[in-house]
């Protein structure tokens, strides 16, 4: 049964629940919904939440547990293979998933019947034709014990997906049964549907959590597997970055300062270029424009954060970087020979600056339209001018929310991707030259984790140790700016 169609059965048994509980409820109170404790509707949300929430807890808990079981299963059919070919595990259980796949396929489509599944010649091509008829790719030839395993995973789906089916319908109807027969006029009915909510809530809430707790985790594991495989002293003094794709990256150079130089010297010219002007703008919306330019000024400001990164990318590419070669280049206006293509520092953190702008001044402004105006009442009755109220008053006591708005435009520069790539170029390097080509640690992630590299190298898994050194920097940046929000709010407050 379709995932699809087993949601839509366990939402029409709660609607069903819902009338028969309201029914019930009134049916025990004589029809007087005076003598019930809660409102009618609160008895038919708890027959309906009770057959509802355990039946899709339970579906959610299956499909992700489901494949992690069969997977471990098959395994085992094709480990040994696996190690007798030198090939990887991981790609011999894709064949597998993707040769059961077709073999769903063709019985579907009429092309096999269940008895012709079992008695498949894997010797023969038969099996790879009739993949290729259905739409079915393979990374490696069909062998035994390929299509063994995939028949054992098609059999454990099979019978995976029956008992899943069984019992979340299980589930919601004694669910609906269970909370049906309970109901009466007494029940506190608003109560226990008050709790269901909160559980809701706690369990949403805690979402964001786990997710963040994943990454982490994700980070961790993998980067204590690199360590493994290379030092860690040459990975965080190391000056030099060139990784070599031979073997398990036997002459590597994974010095990880070349890249954190040019990410915080990027995000520093993109920095000084967006702040300035987001404040100014955000200053000057919020206290010198008038509402008719506000009106238009600000949704105009703010389309600069819908463009897309790529788009962006591409201005630094084709526009800034010419338009700077003109200037600095060796024929350029100034005559000097500071710089020689168009890509470079300068080029991705200009244009990686203007993006920022609206994430500067838009949350600044709003922060500085949050400052009571009793505040700059008091400035005025006491004979400050409006520039000096604006300095000296409001200015300060937004100062919490400032930074944090900076800091937010810092962690965004910090990691973004598509405008380095086509802005900045892909050289790894340290100088404090702005007009040379640079990269940056979002852009060495991408490009170890693209390509046919094994996973279990040090090219590939370098990729998440660049990652936790990014999410270690911003948390950095987030303790900081809590410590400034905290030390300005006892002052203001």
């Amino acid at each position: 049964m379709p995932n699809s169609l087993l949601i839509l059965i366990v939402l029409t048994l709660g609607v069903v629940g819902f009338v028969l509980g309201r029914q019930r409820a009134l049916a025990t109170a004589g029809g007087n919904s005076r003598d019930l404790h809660s409102l009618p509707s609160y008895y038919g949300y708890n027959v309906g939440l009770t057959a509802i929430v355990p039946a899709l807890g339970l579906l959610i808990v299956w499909l992700l547990a489901q494949p992690m079981m069969i997977n471990n299963n098959v395994s085992s059919i094709v480990a040994e293979a696996a190690t007798e070919e030198g090939a990887s595990l991981d790609l011999i259980l894709a064949d597998v998933r993707r040769v059961a796949n077709g073999l769903n396929t063709a019985v579907a489509q009429g092309t096999l019947i269940e008895t012709e599944v079992a008695a498949l010649d894997p010797e023969s091509d038969d099996i790879r034709v009739l993949l290729a008829d259905v739409g079915v790719a393979l990374g490696s030839d069909v062998t035994s014990s390929t299509l063994d395993a995939a028949r054992s995973y098609r059999a454990q789906s099979a019978t995976g997906a029956g008992w899943k089916a069984i019992s979340v319908l299980g589930i919601a109807l004694a669910g609906l049964l269970i909370a049906w027969r309970r109901t009466d006029k007494d029940f506190r009915a608003r109560n226990a549907v008050e709790q269901v909510v909160l559980c809701l809530l706690i369990v949403s809430a805690s979402v964001a959590i786990l997710t963040t707790v994943g990454i982490l985790l994700s980070l961790i594991f993998n980067t204590l597997e690199f360590f493994q495989l290379y030092s860690m002293r040459e990975f965080f003094f190391g000056l030099r970055w060139n990784p070599s794709f031979s073997g398990r990256g036997g002459g590597s150079e994974l010095g990880i300062l070349s890249l954190l130089w040019g990410t915080l010297y990027i995000s520093l010219i993109a920095l000084i270029v967006s702040v300035p002007i987001g404040l100014f703008a955000a200053i000057y919306l919020s206290e010198y424009a008038t509402k008719p330019v506000r009106v238009v000024a600000k949704p105009l400001l703010e389309v600069l954060a819908g463009i897309p990164t790529i788009v962006y990318g591409l201005f630094a590419l084709l526009t800034i970087g010419p338009l700077l070669v003109s200037v600095f280049g060796r024929n350029g206006a100034l005559g000097v020979d500071w710089m020689s293509g168009g890509t470079a520092v300068m080029t991705a953190g200009l244009v990686m600056g203007i993006m920022l702008i609206p994430f500067v001044s838009s949350l600044s402004d709003d922060i500085i339209n949050a400052v009571p105006q009793s505040m700059r009442d008091g400035s005025l009755g006491l004979g400050a001018t409006h520039s000096e109220t604006v300095r000296q008053v409001v200015l300060p006591a937004a100062l919490p929310g400032i930074v944090g708005a900076i800091l937010l435009a810092a962690s965004r520069a910090i990691g973004e991707t598509m405008i380095v790539v086509l802005g900045a170029g892909a050289a790894a390097r340290l100088s404090l030259n702005p007009f040379e080509a640079m990269t940056t640690v979002t852009a060495k992630i991408v490009s170890q984790l693209t390509g046919d590299s094994d996973f279990s190298s040090p090219e590939a898994l370098v990729a998440f140790a660049l990652g936790i050194t990014l999410f270690i920097i911003t948390l950095g940046l987030n303790i900081v700016a809590l410590y400034i929000v905290r030390k300005y709010r006892e002052q203001y407050e």
